[in-house]
């Protein structure tokens, strides 16, 4: 009986891994590589310029919404 829980476990820690620390590290590298696309991402939005194409890009959305929304003035009658 002994072997077959001594089996049972040797099986678990092969299939779901036997190391812990391996979620706390994976975790850290997942931050350090959002980190690291964030400054990426920082840096050619303010010196590269970046920062004129976001303009753009929002100026852009913001007249394609305004155009679809705009409706013809309405005028008022006086009595």
């Amino acid at each position: 009986m002994k072997t077959l829980f001594r089996f049972r476990n040797r099986l678990h820690a092969f299939v779901h891994g036997d190391d812990p620390g391996q979620a706390t590290t994976e975790y850290a590298l997942i931050l350090l590589a959002a980190a690291v696309i964030a400054v990426l991402v920082i840096t050619w939005a303010t010196a590269g310029g970046g920062a004129g194409r976001i303009g753009d890009l929002f100026d852009s959305v913001f007249d394609g919404v305004l155009d679809k929304t705009s409706v013809s003035p309405v005028t008022t009658v006086k009595p």
